[in-house]
Order: structure tokens, then C-alpha cells, then sequence
């Protein structure tokens, strides 16, 4: 139970872990998230327990987010639980979840921040920009965007600290056209593969 209500984590855990990695989901959808699942679904073999975490909005059935300072509010009353195997966590998430993790990670003491389809502005609206949340995480921060995410393509993100993956051809949820060079198992690969070896690097 959060201040906001209940929550709720979902634990993949890894034999010998020596990290968690939180990550929840965007504004529009929950943990079924193909990149979400992809995660789950690797990164327990390379010694990182997965935390999927449901914000209180979505196991409270609505069908839009609250306010971001609304979000923070769940996420930092789930964070006691997400810290109790003793583990440095990487806190993270996808789309309005990258920007939760981003806002908070330093505050409670996260290991580090990964950011996935981190929402740099609204779709065609690149005066609006969300950059201050990334540039000030201070941990070691790793973004992974989608090659034509309209929230923000790569080449559209400031220079700064964190790391930045393209995963080519993608849109915000990592969904690529059927005619792409790459599948969408490839795309997952890609993704998948950039964030393991990022967070061996943090071990």
C-alpha cells in the first residue's frame, strides 16, 4: 500500500542475484509491455531479479494516469519493498515510468536509472521539452529509444551524461514496421542485450 494507493510488484527473480531492477510502466498501458516482458523474460539469466512494478491507477482498473508529482508518490511508497532483498536496485521504467524513475532515482537511493522510450516531448511538440528530468538524475542514467519514437527520436536528445541505445526502425512501445530490416524479436534482442551488458558494467 502506497500513499496513493495500492500497488502492486511482480518478482522474476534471479538465482545468485546481485541486482533488482525495477522498472514499471508508461501512462497508456501496464507490465504486458513487449519491452517490459523482454526484460523479465532475460535479464533473471544474467543474475538481475526483475521487479515489474504496477503503479496504483492501473490495479485500481483506471484507464488514465494521474499527475506526475501523483506517481513519484507511488513509487517512492513502493520503494521500502522493491530494497528489501538487500540489493542495489536500478530504478526504471518505460515512457511516463522513465520519467518517475528519472525524478526520483537519486532520492532514494538507487544504483542507477534506466529509461526506456524516455518521453523527451509530446508527439510534435519539441519546444516542450522534458530534457531537464534525464540530465538531472545523477546516477548513471542508460536511455533506449525506439529509432522513430514521435515522444523523441535519438538524435533529438541532448548531450549529457547517460548512455543512449537506438533500437532502429522502432516507435515509442518498440513495435517496427513489417517491412524493417530488423523482426520484432531482433528489436527485443537488441534492446535486451544493451541493457545486460550495461547493468554488468554496475556491478
Amino acid at each position: 500500500m502506497t500513499d496513493a494507493g495500492e500497488a502492486r510488484i511482480t518478482w522474476i527473480p534471479a538465482k545468485g542475484a546481485r541486482l533488482v531492477l525495477a522498472v514499471s510502466h508508461g501512462a497508456g498501458g501496464g507490465i504486458e509491455a513487449r519491452d517490459l516482458q523482454a526484460l523479465a523474460a532475460a535479464l533473471p539469466g544474467h543474475g538481475v531479479t526483475v521487479a515489474l512494478v504496477e503503479q496504483p491507477w492501473r490495479v485500481a482498473g483506471k484507464k488514465l494516469a494521474p499527475a506526475p508529482r501523483t506517481l513519484d508518490t507511488g513509487w517512492r511508497g513502493l520503494w521500502p519493498a522493491l530494497a528489501a532483498p538487500g540489493l542495489p536496485v536500478v530504478a526504471g521504467g518505460r515512457s511516463a515510468g522513465a520519467r518517475v524513475a528519472c525524478r526520483t532515482g537519486a532520492e532514494l537511493g538507487a544504483r542507477a536509472v534506466l529509461a526506456l522510450s524516455f518521453p523527451l516531448h509530446p508527439p510534435g511538440r519539441p519546444e516542450k521539452s522534458r530534457a531537464e528530468e534525464l540530465l538531472g538524475t545523477g546516477l548513471p542514467t542508460l536511455v533506449v529509444q525506439g529509432g522513430r519514437d514521435p515522444f523523441g527520436r535519438p538524435e533529438e536528445f541532448p548531450p549529457g551524461q547517460h548512455g543512449l541505445v537506438e533500437v532502429p526502425h522502432a516507435d515509442h512501445g518498440f513495435a517496427v514496421p513489417k517491412k524493417a530490416p530488423l523482426t520484432e524479436d531482433q528489436a527485443m534482442d537488441l534492446l535486451t542485450g544493451a541493457v545486460a551488458a550495461w547493468l554488468e558494467g554496475l556491478a
